[in-house]
C-alpha cells in the first residue's frame, strides 16, 4: 500500500470513471484503459498498484494474466460482483475487491418479474395477442402463498428475498453459514438442496461460480424439482448445468426457466434453448442499469481512500468461495 498509487480505471466508459476519481482522488495519476489487449502494456508502463476492472468484452478474452501475474499489481477492484472470470489468485500476494450490492435491488427486481410473468402468463397471451386471439386461453395465479427457494444469500439474494416476502411468498434460503435473517422464513445448508426443491415453486438462483458450485442445478437437481417449478438463474453460466436443464424442458419436469447468463456468452445462435416458448432469455444484462457503473467506481473510490490510509478493504474476495 502506498498514499499515492499509481491506478488504472479499465473500462469501456473511462469518462464518468475518470470524473468520478477527479472529484474524489484529486491528486492521484489516473490512467484509463478501454481495450482488453493494452491492459498489460499500460500496468507495465504507468508502474500501476490498483487496477480498477470490468469485464466489458466478455470472459474468453478477458486478460487475467495482466493482472494476476504483474509484479507490481497489489489490488485488483472489480467492477461487478462475479469474480470468476480474473481466478484463480494468490490472495497472499494479490487482494481483490468486488462491488457486491451494486446491482443487488436491479437483479431482484429481474427475479421478480420473472416470477409474475410466468404466473401471468404474459409470454402466452404475447403470442395469443401476436395472432390477434381473444378470449383467455391462458391461466393467471397469484404468486403470493408460493415459496420460492434462493440459492446464495449474498447482497443479491438477500434482496430477492426481501421483495419476494414482501409480495407474500413463503421464503426459503441456502447459505454456505445458515443463520436466521428476517427476510427468509427459513434458511438451512446446502446439504439441504435437493429437499428445498421439491418445496419450491420458483428457484433464483445468486451464487457465485466456483468449484463446488459449478453444475449445482444438474441432473439430480432438475429431478428433484416440481413440475410447476420455474427455474431463474442470475448467477454465472456453469452453475445451471445446461444440458439437464435441456433435458428437464424436453421432459416437460419444469415449467420453465428465465436465464440471464449461460455457460457461454454471447448464446450461440444454434444453441437450443432459443427454440423454447418457457424460456426467457436475456443477454447477462439484468444488473445493468442506467448509472450502475458510476455508483460502482463510487464504491471503489470510497474502498480507494481505505487504502491510501491503511484501513480494511470492504468486499474483499476470498478465490475459494468466490465472494
Amino acid at each position: 500500500m502506498s498514499p499515492r498509487p499509481s491506478v488504472i480505471l479499465h473500462t469501456d466508459r473511462p469518462d464518468a470513471a475518470l470524473a468520478v476519481l477527479k472529484e474524489t482522488h484529486p491528486d492521484l495519476a489516473v490512467h484509463a484503459c478501454d481495450s482488453y489487449a493494452a491492459l498489460r502494456e499500460m500496468i507495465e508502463r504507468v508502474a500501476a498498484e490498483v487496477v480498477y476492472s470490468i469485464r466489458f468484452d466478455g470472459t474468453p478474452r478477458y486478460p487475467r494474466q495482466a493482472l494476476t501475474e504483474s509484479p507490481t499489481v497489489k489490488w485488483v477492484s472489480i467492477g461487478g460482483s462475479g469474480t470468476d472470470h480474473l481466478g484463480p489468485w494468490d490472495p497472499k500476494r494479490l487482494t481483490v475487491t468486488n462491488s457486491a450490492g451494486v446491482a443487488a435491488g436491479m437483479l431482484a427486481e429481474y427475479a421478480l418479474g420473472a416470477m409474475l410473468s410466468f404466473s401471468l402468463d404474459l409470454r402466452g397471451f404475447e403470442r395469443r395477442q401476436q395472432a390477434r386471439l381473444w378470449g383467455s386461453g391462458g391461466r393467471v395465479e397469484p404468486i403470493e402463498g408460493k415459496t420460492v427457494l434462493i440459492v446464495g444469500l449474498g447482497k443479491t439474494g438477500t434482496a430477492v428475498a426481501s421483495r419476494a416476502q414482501a409480495m407474500g411468498l413463503h421464503t426459503l434460503g441456502i447459505r454456505a453459514r445458515p443463520k436466521a435473517m428476517p427476510c427468509l422464513d427459513e434458511v438451512h445448508g446446502p446439504d439441504a438442496l435437493l429437499e428445498l426443491l421439491g418445496r419450491a415453486d420458483f428457484i433464483v438462483c445468486c451464487v457465485p461460480l466456483v468449484p463446488s458450485t459449478r453444475g449445482l442445478l444438474g441432473k439430480a437437481a432438475f429431478a428433484a424439482m416440481k413440475p410447476s417449478a420455474v427455474v431463474i438463474d442470475i448467477s454465472r453460466g456453469g452453475v445451471v448445468d445446461e444440458a439437464a436443464l435441456l433435458e428437464a424442458l424436453d421432459g416437460k419436469r419444469i415449467k420453465g426457466a428465465a436465464l440471464d447468463v449461460f455457460a457461454t456468452e454471447p448464446l450461440p445462435a444454434d444453441h437450443p434453448l432459443w427454440g423454447y416458448d418457457n424460456v426467457a432469455i436475456t443477454p447477462h444484462c439484468a444488473a445493468v442499469y442506467d448509472g450502475w457503473d458510476v455508483k460502482s467506481v463510487r464504491m471503489f473510490a470510497d474502498n480507494l481512500a481505505r487504502y491510501r490510509s491503511g484501513e480494511p478493504l470492504e468486499n474483499v474476495v476470498n478465490p475459494e468461495r468466490g465472494y
